[in-house]
């Protein structure tokens, strides 16, 4: 299977979670004739990645991938989050971001945030190295992993998540995960340095 192939089919995979079509999907990233692309949709059909109705992957089409979840607030996007992202997406076809809920936010930082939950999901969506961005669940942070079914899990180099907790959780639901913990070349950009530089200037920006 080449490159190609695995774009499709990612963009199958993430179409069944946004209830986007597919093939929008596919012409968003890669320009290509539309009637191409249906010929290499059809050929993926023949050999058991894809559905026969053309809108749904097969267990096998699934099994082809390597999905990365990772999460946070995203409330300040800077360099330390660019470097993590693309650091996640290298580890696999397909990156979800699962982006905190307002109230989760405002928790974990001890102040409201910039930007309420959707627009930091828009924001993170438009990042060159995103498949696909949602809001996640309040107090839950397994049911977002229960939907989306990832093959790993990217931790930022400052998350407070242990990898045991998180494990252990994904098995409860029936889920096998790895988790990759990234690292930072540059630990000191992060968005609590940054509100703390600036203070209440930055929300006059």
């Amino acid at each position: 299977m080449d490159a190609f192939d695995k774009e499709i089919i990612a963009a199958f995979f993430v179409a069944a979670l946004s209830g986007e079509i597919a093939i929008d999907i596919i012409r968003k990233k890669l320009a290509l004739n539309p009637e191409y692309i249906e010929e290499r949709i059809r050929d993926l059909v023949e050999k058991g990645f894809i559905e026969n109705n053309k809108k749904n992957l097969t267990e096998l089409g699934r099994n082809a991938l390597r999905v990365v979840l990772a999460g946070g607030v995203f409330d300040i996007i800077h360099p330390g989050h660019i470097h993590t992202l693309k650091a996640a997406k290298d580890l696999g076809n397909v990156l979800v971001v699962v982006i905190a809920t307002d109230k989760t936010a405002q928790k974990m930082k001890n102040r409201i945030p910039l930007h309420n939950m959707e627009l930091r999901k828009d924001l993170v969506r438009s990042l060159v190295m995103v498949d696909y961005a949602v809001v996640g669940y309040e107090g839950d942070i397994f049911k977002s992993v229960e939907i989306i079914k990832p093959n790993t899990i990217a931790l930022g180099y400052d998350q407070v998540h242990q990898e045991k907790f998180i494990v252990d959780g994904c098995k409860k639901i029936g889920i096998n995960v790895s988790i990759a913990r990234l690292q930072s070349p540059i630990p000191d950009i992060k968005s609590s340095k940054i509100e703390n530089d600036y203070g209440k200037s930055i929300y006059g920006i």
